[in-house]
């Protein structure tokens, strides 16, 4: 097997590893415990509804579009998806490792397997060149879309991991109040949209931010200063989205 087939291989193989524990982690589930009322346990405010998650189904199918699309015989020798290598392959045993720490309580080890995860799917975006490499529509669908759109989730979802875990540890956050500390990571969120329009004008690493915002305003409701501000910085980010959308259309013509 040639170095190409081996790295077509290990990429649908790690997505079929990743779909399969995310599946069983709900339908058995691990542990004899939900992902999301693992999650319910810890009362921070940047955490979102409930209905958000089911963006999974999303990441899941352009999981499935990657793998396909890279198993094509005319991407066998694609330079670019060489460059990628097995950092795909390598974030799908993350995502399965990470769910274990989750639901066995590990959450300290939850906290590094993230960030790890985060780190490969930054060096894949990187590496990809997502925003900056002219491609056309089947691998935007494919490639670059999938990879925005998880980045993107995994980004929110690493801030609201580090929560939880320093919600468990009694961390008394330097004197300043859980709702303050949520409207600041709203903020560097933000930040970090601002960044990926500036630098990548990238509106479905966007898209994800403002579908996050909006669960969290939903279900923080009852605290008048997150949802609002979760409210603002939805607005803020949608602006940026279309924003991109403008520009990219611009380029284009």
């Amino acid at each position: 097997m040639s170095k190409d087939n081996l790295r077509q291989t290990a990429n649908i193989l790690s997505v079929v590893l990743a779909i399969t524990i995310n599946i069983l982690a709900s339908a058995l589930p691990l542990n004899g415990q939900n992902t999301g009322e693992i999650s319910d346990r810890f009362q921070v405010y940047f955490v979102p509804a409930g209905y958000v998650f089911s963006i999974w189904f999303i990441i899941f199918v352009g999981w499935v579009a990657f793998a396909i699309y890279q198993a094509l015989p005319t991407q066998k020798e694609s330079p670019r998806l060489r460059k990628l290598g097995y950092l795909f392959a390598l974030s799908g045993l993350f995502n399965a490792a990470w769910l274990f720490c989750w639901h066995y309580n590990q959450f300290g080890l939850s906290v590094l397997v993230m960030l790890i995860l985060l780190g490969l799917l930054i060096v894949s975006y990187l590496k990809l060149d997502v925003g900056r490499t002219p491609v056309g529509n089947i691998e935007k669908w494919s490639v670059d879309v999938p990879f925005s759109i998880y980045l993107g989730w995994i980004t929110v979802a690493t801030v609201a991991n580090i929560t939880s875990y320093l919600y468990f540890i009694n961390w008394a956050g330097f004197g300043i109040a859980p709702q303050i500390w949520a409207v600041i990571m709203l903020v560097v969120a933000c930040l970090l949209g601002l960044l990926m329009t500036l630098s990548r004008r990238d509106s479905g690493y966007a898209f994800i931010l403002i579908w996050s915002f909006a669960g969290i305003a939903q279900k923080q409701a009852d605290t008048a200063l997150v949802a609002d501000s979760a409210w603002v910085a939805a607005v803020f980010v949608l602006g940026l989205a279309i924003y991109s959308i403008i520009q990219r259309r611009r380029a284009a013509a």
